[in-house]
């Protein structure tokens, strides 16, 4: 349903956006105008409070929290990581408005008489508001979406969908319509703001090539440079995030960061650098106030319309995509690195950027160089070209800039044609993606949608379809940091428990496996010291281990009670764990009873379960006591359901066991009944 009613949508739009243009335009136009005048401040207020919020996740006891199960460790190296993060959540347009808005923010402020104003002031002013619509509070909305979904995917064991987020909220309805509904609003207001960065990187590409090549600009040549990048993005997209858009991302970044510091070298370099340093102050000592500036008493409707409303609509919409693709990128590492590397790491590119390319503009500007001033304000596009042209080796800084620019470009679709088919199919897995045709096929439709809204109105028409298509995925967002903190909370109340049992069990109380007749200490120590065959721990998990599960299962179905065992060979591998496994013994206690119809209801609580996996690990070397590189035993491992590191089992008896299983099942009711009191009221309301 997610594919056809959002594919759907687009298409009309599109088709519409070619056939009868000036209807579009007019119909985006009043929408705009409705939006902003209603909606506005609430744009604002939603942005400053997910920033709020995921900052509070991050400096709050949750930022310990890993992304994945607590022995987890990430995917990818810190470098690696770092460029797909703003690879993905900076494309062309950085090009684009690091050199138009600080020019545009100067000759035309949003309030007071710019004649009247100090030039330094002016300018300073233009650097903060560029810094401020591009930089952190943007960039706390996809931190947020991509914190919920990694939770829930990697954390919860869900899929990684935007549905699985609210499932603490709407229980079994995220897989009916409701969560189509969810994932269409996600889908549908993301592809227009994809479709407005590319139309502006298509816009911006154009003016490298006639530069350098004579390519005339218009439409012809846009169309062919949206056909390429479908192509080039299909072709990254389809290779996977492990080597199409990793490569990409760090060949991006490297190149972007030289380009830089060549314009840096090359130009004023003294002025830039105070200029780079100062703007970090005016940033943060003007940031708070702009975050919740909705200029009430003097309301410039078309600035804010051109520059605050659209940039905050343009990043809820990204929100989802780049959310997502952060999620699938950052298994292993714990909130706080998560929130504090998406908040400060892409912030320092861009400020990096903005600061030298917006104060190397500004100061042509302030030294009165008219023509590039009028050129800025009157083609945008043209304004970067137009200093790289004045700069050392002009042609092939203008040939990098546009090389740059193709990789923000490809990188910024190929990521969002990956997302844009996890979003429109269902993945059981996190760690798996979509059939390569659907992100052909969004990949295509994107483009077809870029050209159509070129052909209405050009890049005004894109920035005014954004504001109005992601006003419905806002709502989402609020729903998000219900249930992301209310998930988090129950996690924590379960450690609680688990934390007072653990405790409990050291001192020998509630009859768990610690207060039972222990086997003699050296016995035990003989144990410790032997190494165990995989027979050995084979005839213990069939002995003991098996059936001290099924007696324990037995007995919770007598009380009705959903409780079943399953036996697992090699193929259960942990992909955490890269030990020699040879197989597992689990109990599965279901969080909620079965249905009339025998399915279990969707839940926000996981099922209890207690695993005892068999693992091969290496004979531990200590002292004086030398072993062989080969030597090996075999252990059969609890590990905590959260996970961390396990503990073995292979000498204990039945009973204990089973008092240890009970141990762990206290725990979980205890964590069951604290998370059931919110959801049950919830769910008598539906």
């Amino acid at each position: 349903m997610v594919f056809f009613v959002s594919a759907t949508i687009i298409a009309i739009v599109a088709l519409a956006a070619i056939v009868v243009p000036d209807v579009v335009k007019s119909a985006f136009g009043a929408a705009v105008t409705w939006t902003s005048r209603w909606f506005g401040s609430f744009y604002i207020l939603l942005i400053t409070a997910a920033l709020v919020f995921i900052l509070t996740l991050a400096f709050s006891r949750f930022g310990r929290i890993r992304l994945g199960p607590d022995n987890s460790t990430p995917d990818f190296s810190t470098f690696a990581w770092t460029a797909m993060l703003f690879a993905a959540g900076i494309g062309t347009e950085i090009l684009f408005f690091a050199v138009a808005e600080p020019v545009d923010q100067y000759v035309h402020p949003p309030t007071g008489d710019a004649q009247a104003t100090p030039q330094a002031d002016r300018a300073r002013e233009a650097i903060v508001l560029s810094l401020f619509h591009y930089g952190i509070s943007g960039w706390g909305l996809y931190a947020l979406v991509g914190l919920a979904m990694a939770y829930f995917a990697y954390r919860r064991r869900d899929t990684l969908t935007l549905r699985s987020t609210l499932r603490p909220l709407l229980g079994r309805h995220t897989e009916g319509v409701i969560g189509d509904i969810v994932d269409a609003a996600a889908l549908v207001g993301g592809v227009f703001g994809i479709a407005a960065s590319l139309g502006v990187g298509v816009v911006q590409l154009n003016v490298a090539l006639n530069i350098l090549f004579g390519l005339p600009q218009g439409f012809p040549t846009q169309i062919g440079l949206t056909a390429l990048a479908v192509v080039m993005a299909t072709v990254s997209a389809v290779s996977g995030v492990d080597r199409g858009v990793r490569v990409l991302s760090t060949i991006n970044v490297l190149l972007a960061i030289g380009l830089a510091l060549w314009v840096l070298v090359t130009g004023d370099a003294a002025f830039l650098i105070d200029a780079l340093i100062g703007s970090i102050g005016d940033f943060f000592t003007r940031f708070p106030q702009l975050t919740l500036e909705t200029y009430a008493y003097n309301r410039p409707e078309d600035w804010l319309n051109a520059w605050t409303l659209f940039f905050w609509a343009w990043w809820i919409a990204w929100a989802a995509f780049v959310g997502m693709f952060l999620a699938r990128i950052s298994r292993g590492r714990t909130i706080r690195q998560f929130v504090l590397g998406s908040l400060l790491l892409p912030f320092c590119y861009i400020l990096m950027w903005v600061a030298i390319f917006g104060n190397h503009a500004l100061d042509l500007v302030i030294r009165g160089n008219g023509e590039f001033r009028d050129i800025t304000l009157e083609r945008p596009e043209q304004g970067l070209y137009w200093l790289l042209e004045h700069l050392p080796g002009q042609k092939i800084l203008i040939a990098l800039a546009l090389f740059v620019g193709i990789l923000f470009y490809v990188t910024s679709a190929d990521s969002g044609a990956l997302v844009m088919a996890n979003l429109s199919s269902r993945i059981r897995s996190a760690r798996q993606d979509a059939a390569p045709w659907l992100r052909i096929f969004w990949a295509t439709l994107t483009g077809i949608l870029t050209i159509a809204m070129l052909v209405a109105g050009g890049i005004p028409i894109l920035q005014q379809a954004t504001i109005v298509m992601a006003l419905p995925f806002s709502g989402v967002l609020i729903l998000i940091m219900y249930t992301l903190w209310r998930s988090l909370s129950t996690e924590d109340t379960y450690n609680q428990a688990l934390s007072r049992a653990d405790r409990n069990r050291a001192l020998g109380f509630n009859g768990s496996a610690a207060g039972l007749e222990q086997t003699p200490w050296r016995e035990r120590l003989a144990h410790t010291l032997n190494s165990v065959s995989p027979d050995e721990a084979g005839n213990a998990m069939e002995r003991r281990i098996v059936p001290a599960l099924e007696a324990v299962a037995t007995e919770l179905r007598k009380e009705n009670v959903s409780a079943e065992v399953f036996v697992e060979g090699p193929e259960a591998q942990d992909p955490d764990d890269e030990r020699t496994f040879l197989g597992r013994a689990s109990l599965v206690v279901a969080s909620h009873p079965a249905t009339d119809s025998g399915e279990e209801q969707s839940s926000s609580i996981d099922s209890f379960r207690y695993v005892v996996r068999m693992v091969v690990t290496p004979v531990p070397t200590y002292g004086f006591a030398v072993h062989e590189a080969d030597d090996l035993t075999v252990r059969l491992e609890v590990r905590p359901h959260s996970g961390g590191q396990g503990y073995d089992v292979v000498d204990w008896n039945s009973d204990q066991v089973a008092h240890d299983v009970l141990d762990h099942y206290e725990r979980w009711l205890e964590y069951v009944g604290t998370s059931e009191k919110t959801e049950s009221r919830y769910s008598r309301r539906l």
